[in-house]
């Protein structure tokens, strides 16, 4: 079993149309953690965690033609929110759903949106049903292949981006404090929880963190 990363330039047409008021800076990212296609209702639903500002993404939900109805739930502490969507099922969209409606294919949720014409997708599947994805991408999309390989890892997940021991790493930190503001623990004790060297953590929790800013903005 195989997987592969593709990121997808979409055109203007498959594009969720917004408000012209809608800067860079109200969606930072958005994650479609779960989907459902319902033809006769001529409907798309989708689930979705956002990074961006509760608020204005509520009034861009209310504002948007296309957007049937939404629910807007914001995540405690985080400048995020959860959205629960109804949107009309388009041509468009359509279109671009069937490229992964192929036998053995499966999609790795979630479906990564870091602007409105960029999706990353992981697909899953035996390596005849990867090689018809390209084959069947709708020609106006621009696709790339970013990585083939076996799946051995937890795909479009944060924490999959981490060995074992920086997960263990960054969890030891956050216990004791290092990521505090003001930073209530140091280095030293993060080390002495691992039983490693400062310089060992320091290398541990750096490469860690660039694992998981990478993640962030879908590197």
């Amino acid at each position: 079993m195989q997987s592969a990363d593709l990121t997808l330039a979409l055109p203007e047409s498959m594009q969720l149309p917004v408000p012209d008021w809608v800067g860079d800076d109200v969606v930072d990212r958005e994650e479609v953690l779960s989907w459902r296609v319902r033809p006769a209702e001529d409907a798309v639903y989708f689930l979705s965690l956002v990074a961006g500002d509760p608020d204005a993404i509520r009034e861009v939900a209310e504002t948007t033609d296309v957007v049937r109805t939404a629910d807007v739930t914001p995540v405690d502490g985080a400048d995020a929110c959860y959205v629960y969507a109804e949107l009309p099922l388009r041509d468009a969209d359509t279109a671009l759903m069937s490229t992964f409606d192929a036998p053995g294919l499966v999609v790795v949720p979630p479906i990564v949106y870091t602007a409105t014409d960029t999706v990353r997708v992981t697909v899953l599947g035996a390596a005849d049903a990867l090689a018809s994805v390209l084959d069947a991408v709708p020609e106006p999309v621009d696709a790339t292949v970013d990585r083939v390989s076996e799946h051995g890892r937890l795909g479009g997940t944060l924490a999959g981006r981490l060995t074992r021991r920086q997960f263990q790493a960054i969890a030891a930190a956050r216990d004791a404090g290092y990521y505090d503001v003001p930073r209530a623990g140091d280095l030293a004790t993060v080390a002495d929880e691992l039983d490693v060297s400062q310089s060992a953590a320091s290398t541990l929790l750096r490469n860690a963190e660039r694992a998981l800013v990478d993640a962030a903005l879908g590197r």
